[in-house]
């Protein structure tokens, strides 16, 4: 039987989140509550009270006390039905806010976890303290008997609003993966994407976030595991713009960008999701490289540089994770009929499908089945292995 989380909760235990407080943030607040009291709206106004400057809203800052108990401790299933509040210190826009909650209390009759909730600003100045009661909800136990275990399959697509990975998305979501989809900037194509995926039966989540950061990725996956569960593959799809660039004009910046799409990020997400691999034995990565480290193309230096250390990073590591039940592997599309491609003139995308035995250009979908494949339990007797598809361009 299934250990009671309230059971898994020390007094001690500690949970946080940060965030930086807009303008934006504020409007919404109005927006949603009506209160447009012009000490927080009105600059003019505000300059003629003490504060000389408008102050959020003090439920504001604590609405994020919410966001604390019900996504960390004790998260899912939390019932936050008191709290005190004392505002001690102004804030402002701009104000980089922490979010702590500790465990003070515990009380078993009634499964009541106290929280000692504080609110400290960028200068660790306390600006809101409090304390909370919370109940915390168990999910009734289904009685498993006679039935067979269902397996949840659960996927990271980073870069999902691009050519490939919204078809990635969608292929992975029939073949009954939930799906978190990580966006740059699209995020209205992200949420399609969601909305797509949701409808047709699947679980997905919309994430965002620089995977070139650490902390960043971190949060990614938190917040994707909180909707969907423990990812059991990363597809990264991300790319950049690949300009024809002479070396002669060439900068180490635009070096630098494929290193840290291809290289940087990759590293960054194994980082957060081996440690967990590791203790279940089992975890898939899935990254893209190009037919251009083997056919090698002019004026894309920066671009093959990159894609050709990713192949060395994947190899390596596959190797290296192997015995511990991950696999990682690659697909290498040739030219592919996606928007990334929409600025190569017709007549370059004409010569390249005339010289493809099968006489076209792959399309995303292409790509994603194979995707799909890797991601599979069909594939898992393969690692460290790159997948060619490029319609018979390049053949060993």
């Amino acid at each position: 039987m299934k250990m009671s989380r309230y059971l898994t909760i020390n007094i001690g235990d500690i949970a946080e989140i940060k965030h930086t407080i807009t303008q934006q943030d504020i409007e919404k607040f109005v927006d949603l509550t009506g209160d447009d009291n012009k000490i927080h709206t009105d600059k003019g106004y505000a300059s003629t009270t003490t504060f000389k400057k408008p102050v959020a809203h003090g439920m504001l800052g604590a609405s994020f006390i919410s966001t604390v108990i019900g996504t960390k401790l004790p998260g899912d299933g939390a019932l936050w039905y008191s709290q005190s509040l004392e505002f001690l210190q102004p804030v402002r826009v701009g104000d980089a806010l922490k979010i702590t909650a500790e465990v003070i209390k515990k009380i078993d009759r009634t499964r009541t976890i106290e929280l000692q909730t504080n609110i400290y600003n960028q200068n660790r100045q306390k600006v809101t303290t409090g304390t909370a009661k919370v109940r915390l909800v168990e999910q009734a136990q289904e009685n498993k008997k006679d039935k067979k275990e269902h397996v949840t399959k659960t996927v990271l697509v980073v870069g999902g609003t691009g050519g490939i990975g919204s078809a990635t998305c969608v292929q992975l979501a029939k073949d009954g993966f939930d799906v978190a989809i990580h966006y740059h900037k699209n995020k209205s194509k992200a949420n399609h994407l969601k909305d797509y995926i949701v409808k047709n039966g699947q679980k997905a989540v919309v994430v965002s976030g620089n995977i070139e950061d650490q902390s960043d990725i971190n949060k990614i996956k938190e917040q994707s595991e909180r909707i969907i569960g423990e990812i059991s593959v990363v597809v990264n799809c991300a790319t950049i713009p690949i300009p024809t660039i002479r070396f002669s004009d060439l900068q180490w910046d635009d070096m630098q960008a494929h290193y840290d799409t291809n290289i940087k990020s990759s590293f960054n997400l194994l980082k957060a999701f081996t440690p967990e691999w590791e203790s279940k034995r089992s975890g898939k990565f899935i990254g893209l490289t190009t037919l251009y480290t083997e056919q090698l193309k002019s004026e894309l230096l920066g671009y093959i540089t990159g894609k050709t250390a990713l192949n060395g990073f994947v190899k390596a590591l596959a190797f290296e994770l192997a015995p511990k039940g991950i696999r990682l592997n690659l697909v290498s599309p040739g030219m592919v009929d996606t928007p990334l491609i929409a600025d190569v003139p017709e007549k370059v995308r004409l010569l390249s499908a005339a010289q493809t035995p099968l006489r076209t250009l792959a399309t995303a979908e292409d790509v994603a089945n194979t995707i799909s494949f890797l991601a599979s339990d069909k594939s898992n007797y393969i690692t460290g292995e790159t997948i060619r598809v490029n319609g018979g361009q390049f053949m060993l």
